[in-house]
C-alpha cells in the first residue's frame, strides 16, 4: 500500500453490535474503507481470499475457525494481507502465538479507540503493532513479514511432553490421571506443567483452557 492509497479493511467479528462499533470507528477515517464484514472465521477467510483487503481486523472468539485458525489460514492462502488481532485477552501467551502465525498486530478491546485506529494504519503500513498495555510483558516480537510459520509448528518452546500435558490438563484431567496415562510420577506432571506454564505465561488450569481453545486442541474432542 502506498502513503496515499485508503486501507481497505475486512472485519472479523460475530457480535453484530461490535462490529457496528468497530465500523463507525474505522469508516470515520477518511484513509480506511471497510470492504466486507464477516460473523465467524470461516467466513473471514472466504472474504479475504475474495477481496484481497490490506487489512483483517480479526476477533479471537469467533464460531467455526476461531481467529487463530483463521489467522494461519489467511496467511498460508493470502500472505500480502496484514492481520490485526482485536480482542480481550491480554495473556502474552496469546500474542506470541498469533505472531508466529504471521498476526501482524494485537490490540486490546478495551483500549481507546485511537489505539485501533494507530494499529491499523501501522500495520498496513508494514509495521508490527502491539497494544501498550502489553509491549512491556511481550518484548520485542517484531521480525520478517515473509517469515509466517505454519500452525502446525510445535508451540512455542515447548517439548512434546510439555505440550502432551498441557493438552490434557485442559481437557480436564488431574495430574494423577495424566501421570496415570503417561506413566510417570505426579511430581513429573508437575514439573511438566510448570515449565509449560512459565514458557507460556499461563497461569492457572483456566488460563490453559482459554489457551488450548484458543489454539482449536479443545475442537479434537
Amino acid at each position: 500500500m502506498t502513503a496515499t492509497s485508503t486501507i481497505r479493511v475486512v472485519l472479523a467479528e460475530d457480535h453484530e453490535t461490535v462490529r457496528e462499533g468497530l465500523r463507525a470507528i474505522l469508516s470515520a477515517d477518511p484513509q480506511i474503507t471497510i470492504v466486507g464484514e464477516a460473523a465467524d472465521g470461516t467466513a473471514a477467510v472466504a472474504q479475504t481470499q475474495a477481496l484481497h483487503p490490506d487489512v483483517v481486523v480479526m476477533d479471537v472468539t469467533m464460531p467455526g475457525l476461531n481467529g487463530f485458525q483463521a489467522t494461519s489460514s489467511i496467511k498460508q492462502c493470502c500472505p500480502d494481507t496484514d492481520v490485526l488481532v482485536l480482542t480481550r485477552h491480554a495473556h502474552e501467551s496469546y500474542v506470541h502465538e498469533f505472531m508466529r502465525v504471521g498476526a501482524s498486530g494485537y490490540v486490546l478491546k478495551q483500549s481507546r479507540s485511537n489505539e485501533l485506529l494507530r494499529a491499523v494504519h501501522t500495520v498496513a503500513g508494514g509495521g508490527h503493532y502491539i497494544d501498550p498495555t502489553l509491549a512491556s510483558k511481550v518484548g520485542d516480537l517484531q521480525r520478517p513479514r515473509s517469515q509466517s510459520t505454519s500452525a502446525a509448528a510445535t508451540v512455542r518452546g515447548l517439548s512434546p511432553r510439555e505440550e502432551q500435558v498441557v493438552r490434557l490438563v485442559a481437557l480436564g484431567h488431574s495430574n494423577k490421571e495424566i501421570a496415570a496415562q503417561l506413566n510417570v510420577s505426579v511430581k513429573t506432571i508437575e514439573a511438566h506443567k510448570a515449565n509449560a506454564g512459565q514458557k507460556l505465561g499461563l497461569a492457572s488450569r483456566a488460563d490453559v483452557v482459554r489457551y488450548a481453545h484458543m489454539r482449536g486442541w479443545l475442537n479434537d474432542v
